[in-house]
C-alpha cells in the first residue's frame, strides 16, 4: 500500500462523507461546512492526480467563494434558529439501506470491470499551469474573452436586477 493510494482512499472517504453529511443535516450552516469539505477534498483528488491547476482552482473558486457565498447568504436571510426534529426515522434508515446498496453494486462492478493496462505517463516539458495558460493565450484567446464579456455582462445584470428589487 502506498502513499498515494492511502491520500486517495482517504480524499475519497471525505468526499463522499462530505456529501451524505450535506444531504443529512438539518442546519444550513452545517450543510456549508459539508460541502466546504467535500470541495477541498475532491481537490485533493486533482492534485493526486497531476492537475494541480484544477485542484488549486477548486479550492479558490469552490471551497472559499462559493461557500462564503452561501454563508454571507444564510447570515442575511431571516431564519429560525430552532432545530425541529424531521420525526422520519424510517426514511433515514431507507436511505441508508439504499446508500449500502448503492455501494455495494458499484464496489461489485469494479471489481469485476476487466480494466486495461495503465499507458505510460506522457513526458511533460512544462508545468500545468503552464501549459494551460499557453493554450488558453495561444490558441483560445477569442473565446476566452468572449465569456469574460458574458460574465461582465451577467454581473452587471444581477447588480441592476437586485437595485430593482430593493427600490420596491
Amino acid at each position: 500500500m502506498t502513499g498515494e493510494f492511502a491520500a486517495f482512499f482517504i480524499l475519497s472517504l471525505l468526499t463522499i462523507g462530505g456529501a451524505v453529511f450535506m444531504i443529512s443535516f438539518t442546519r444550513v450552516v452545517h450543510m456549508v461546512i459539508s460541502l466546504g469539505i467535500t470541495f477541498i477534498s475532491i481537490a485533493g483528488l486533482f492534485v493526486l492526480l497531476g492537475a494541480d491547476f484544477v485542484g488549486v482552482a477548486q479550492v479558490l473558486v469552490y471551497s472559499g467563494a462559493i461557500s462564503i457565498l452561501m454563508l454571507f447568504g444564510i447570515m442575511l436571510t431571516k431564519h429560525d434558529a430552532l432545530d425541529e426534529g424531521t420525526g422520519r426515522k424510517w426514511k433515514n434508515r431507507f436511505i441508508f439501506l439504499f446508500i449500502v446498496l448503492v455501494f455495494a453494486l458499484l464496489f461489485w462492478g469494479i471489481q469485476r470491470t476487466q480494466w486495461p493496462a495503465p499507458l505510460p505517463p506522457a513526458p511533460t516539458t512544462a508545468s500545468n499551469a503552464q501549459e494551460i495558460g499557453l493554450e488558453v493565450f495561444t490558441k483560445y484567446v477569442i473565446p476566452f474573452e468572449l465569456v469574460s464579456v458574458l460574465l461582465l455582462v451577467a454581473l452587471v445584470g444581477a447588480i441592476i436586477m437586485a437595485k430593482k428589487e430593493g427600490d420596491k
